[in-house]
């Protein structure tokens, strides 16, 4: 086995989730016995006769750098077929190309800014049409299906307010309406969540957060076990163009040999956090699904197997003395992203969900004070430190 890899000697179901992260999906180099999957810097390959070759034509249609991170991602997800992308727009944006003007999108109301721009600015010209709703309610769902819905699109956690839905439950009431459920589920990662064995039909990434989890590469994913769907989202890939590099596919294979240990410790410095914020005198709300007080805290606990590293909150005071304690940190750098080793702070409003209108953000329930935490893996103890310094100086106006 030792000379072939593990993945070539068993079946990787039969494998657990940290043993496909390190392997699936790879197998040493034939022909030089690197353990590492080969950055492959081509742009074509050399043919024996027309149309005949090794697998390979071109590299925006096939390429075995990505072919080794897309084998690796879909078995993570527990999904017969994956595909990536140059980022997590890109992934998002082919699964609504693959609709037609007419066709109608459910869409969580608590969802990326980036998402929704791309929803209301784009694929709206072109009579794609989307309602938000709030996900966590069941009948405020079913009330926005039409006949011309095809996709319920949710996110669970949501991003930034770390609202919880009953994926199962969605999936149920899609699938009786001939709908197919999108679960953009990078907030969770693969690590703690896996949608399609809750009935979800596609699950989209971005791959930049937790799975990259390094703050160094940009990229997205397409996870599904629905063969239509995949031949239609393979042909867009290929048609539209939008994929990744060799050496942004080779960085997260990297990542992905770790994830699990990553996302551990963000889940347990997060709760430490959480609980720590809950008690602060300066601190009016959080939001952390790992609190009993969440109103999504029991179906978090049967759906996934950690509460993540993403924490929201909302100070006492006003919309400057947020801004006053975002800029305060030392550990915590303010930036948008997520999902990475270290640290982040950022403020939604004005930042990551810029573009969506303030009446449609506080009708969604994201205050304009609202602050959102990417906890990294720092010791606990520091980043605790800072926060208490930082909520500090934020009672002094500058």
């Amino acid at each position: 086995m030792g000379g072939h890899g593990i993945m070539s000697a068993m079946d990787d179901k039969d494998l657990g989730f940290s043993t496909r992260a390190v392997h699936a999906g790879q197998q040493p180099d034939p022909s030089t016995g690197a353990i590492m999957t080969p950055v492959y810097l081509t742009s074509t390959y050399v043919q024996e006769w027309p149309d005949k070759h090794k697998g390979y034509d071109y590299a925006r249609t096939v390429h075995p750098t990505r072919d080794a991170l897309q084998k690796n991602l879909a078995s993570l997800e527990g999904a017969a077929f994956g595909l990536c992308f140059g980022s997590g727009m890109a992934a998002t944006s082919t699964i609504i190309e693959a609709l037609n003007p007419g066709d109608h999108v459910v869409c969580g109301n608590d969802l990326y800014g980036g998402s929704y721009r791309v929803f209301t600015k784009v694929f709206a010209r072109f009579g794609v049409k989307f309602t938000f709703v709030d996900s966590t309610d069941l009948k405020a769902v079913e009330a926005a299906f039409t006949s011309a819905t095809k996709l319920v699109w949710i996110e669970s956690p949501s991003n930034p307010l770390l609202r919880i839905t009953d994926i199962r439950a969605i999936s149920k009431l899609a699938h009786s309406k001939k709908a197919k459920v999108v679960v953009d589920n990078t907030f969770a990662s693969p690590a703690l969540q896996r949608p399609l064995e809750l009935g979800a039909d596609v699950v989209v990434h971005s791959t930049t957060k937790y799975i990259g989890g390094h703050s160094d590469v940009v990229g997205g994913a397409i996870l599904t076990s629905d063969e239509a769907l995949h031949k239609e989202y393979k042909f867009l890939q290929n048609a539209v163009g939008a994929v990744p590099g060799p050496l942004d596919c080779f960085l997260l294979l990297r990542s992905t040999k770790t994830l699990a240990l990553r996302v551990q410790r963000h889940c347990e410095n997060a709760a430490v956090v959480a609980k720590h914020l809950l008690a602060h005198p300066e601190v009016a709300k959080v939001h952390y699904p790992g609190l009993p007080q969440h109103p999504g805290h029991e179906i978090a606990k049967a759906q996934m197997s950690g509460f993540g590293g993403m924490i929201s909150l909302e100070l006492k005071g006003d919309l400057e003395r947020a801004k006053r304690m975002i800029s305060s940190c030392r550990i915590f750098s303010l930036a948008e992203s997520l999902g990475g080793v270290e640290s982040l702070i950022s403020h939604p409003a004005s930042m990551t969900h810029g573009s969506i209108p303030r009446e449609e953000r506080l009708k969604a329930g994201l205050q304009d004070g609202l602050i959102r935490l990417s906890v990294g893996v720092e010791d606990a103890k520091d980043l605790i430190a800072d926060l208490d310094s930082a909520l500090t100086k934020s009672l002094t106006a500058k």
